[in-house]
């Protein structure tokens, strides 16, 4: 299948992105509706995903930890907005070893609730604090409609869990990890995220403020690509989590969480990928060099294979993988590997043996373009400037889409027009029935309300025409 043609992203574009994963090899349908099945090779973008991820949770702090998948279905109740969020969603189990359990479980939508119980175990006394606990797991919400990474019943990612000793403190791990999960998009996955505050209706439920990053895919549509909640007291008043203070009284703690999961896959193929398939960006891409070795008998394959050999060794500090299935021609392997979106593809036949050189093709540059002759001499610098290249290139590519297709919206009329085709920007007056109305009457939500507004600046509100003093992202979402 991976000589055949994908489905333009123009025709559809919702058959192309399914075409692109299944043919990519990144992940299959799994025999339950609503769950899949994460290939290799799609499991081995999310580790270098988690990789990236983990090292910045570590050096802010951060350690990791494990906790239960089952947990009591009475602890939802504790933190009356969470089980009103959370009730449509849950997976909840009755019966355990052939009997009905006394108090259901619930399988893990998220840990809120279960690790606030262990949280008001451990912490004691303001020398426990701060917590800072991540913990890299599978979740289940049961939702309607599904699409591959997107949006599936199981689902990977990571959530951490803070407590803290003051309300700014919290505030401050809050603003601190939305700051590292818009360093990983932009700089390792070449996503330029937005940073921003979700609307009342829109923010996490149980918490007091939900930041978000989000992203603009390549049908301009958005994706909220990872989230960092401020949860207040909440969940701390609901579990019961105190420290005596350094005076010697009981306080509640102050706690956060927040997540990015394996929708971001979704988000780094949208942004990125071609009517060709994927295109990954080199920092995080399973292989970030292809080498096709190209000869036509015993003899040639021996000196190819061994110019492969002492071009493979230079390349020892690259994620490399050399293509040497004898029952397939170079060109079907150039298109299986475009498909597959690795970053540089270096192609090596007889006549590069003799001029010791390689014949180096950019994924994000499609033919001639793309091609450049490399001495195999010092070869590993090479690569690597030219990888650095190609991951520069493709963030100022996503970049100038996405700035490209935001608009002021002047008006509602001009705000209708725009969300067909793209993000509008837009005054809002922060009220719930004017988001709830444009919603209902342009299919667009609001997206985020930008970070680093002038305090001075008001306008009037793009659905009422009322005062506002915030501006907003309206937009169709994945």
């Amino acid at each position: 299948m991976a000589d055949e043609k994908l489905t333009p992203r123009s025709e559809n574009y919702s058959d192309w992105y399914n075409q692109v994963i299944l043919r990519a090899d990144m992940a299959d349908y799994s025999p339950v509706r609503g769950c899949m099945v994460i290939k290799p090779y799609g499991w081995t973008l999310w580790e270098n995903i988690q990789h990236e991820l983990d090292r910045r949770f570590k050096a802010t702090g951060h350690v990791n930890a494990a906790f239960p998948m089952l947990i009591p279905k009475s602890f939802f109740e504790k933190e009356k907005d969470h089980v009103e969020g959370f009730a449509p969603e849950l997976a909840v189990v009755t019966i355990g070893g052939g009997q009905e359990l006394e108090e259901p479980l619930v399988i893990r939508p998220t840990s809120e609730t279960i690790i606030g119980y262990m949280f008001s175990k451990w912490i004691k006394s303001y020398r426990d604090l701060p917590l800072l606990i991540n913990q890299w797991a599978n979740v289940v919400r049961w939702e309607m409609r599904t699409r591959l990474f997107l949006r599936t019943l199981e689902f990977y990612w990571q959530e951490g869990h803070t407590a803290h000793s003051s309300e700014a403190e919290a505030k401050e791990e809050t603003l601190r990890i939305l700051d590292l999960y818009a360093d990983f998009a932009i700089n390792e996955a070449a996503v330029p995220v937005i940073k921003g505050i979700k609307s009342e209706s829109e923010k996490f439920a149980g918490a007091m403020e939900t930041y978000s990053i989000e992203a603009m895919m390549g049908d301009t549509k958005a994706l909220q690509a990872g989230t960092s909640h401020h949860l207040g007291q909440n969940f701390a008043k609901a579990f019961d989590i105190k420290y005596l203070d350094n005076n010697n009284e009981l306080q509640y703690c102050w706690t956060t969480s927040w997540g990015v999961s394996t929708r971001f896959i979704g988000a780094i193929v949208m942004t990125h990928g071609d009517d060709n398939g994927l295109m990954l960006p080199p920092r995080i891409a399973p292989y970030q060099v292809v080498i096709v070795p190209i000869y036509k008998n015993d003899e040639e394959r021996s000196r190819v294979m061994e110019t492969v050999q002492n071009v493979t060794r230079q390349l020892e500090a690259f994620r490399v993988k050399v293509d040497d299935r004898t029952e397939l021609t170079p060109g079907f392997k150039y298109h299986e590997w475009e498909l597959r979106g690795v970053p540089l593809r270096l192609e090596i036949g007889p006549k590069d043996v003799e001029k010791n050189s390689v014949m180096a093709a950019r994924r994000d540059m499609p033919g001639k373009a793309g091609k450049t002759i490399l001495s195999q001499e010092n070869l590993g610098p090479q690569v690597g400037a030219l990888l650095d290249t190609i991951q520069a290139a493709m963030l100022k590519r996503a970049t100038e889409f996405r700035d490209a297709n935001i608009h002021w919206a002047n008006n509602y009329d001009e705000l209708k027009q725009i969300v067909e085709n793209g993000w509008a920007e837009a005054w809002w007056c922060g009220s719930r029935e004017c988001e709830a109305k444009i919603k209902e009457e342009t299919k667009a939500t609001t997206r985020c309300i930008p970070l680093n507004q002038e305090n001075s600046e008001h306008g009037k509100c793009i659905y009422c025409g009322n005062d506002a003093q915030q501006k907003i992202y309206f937009s169709k979402a994945y």
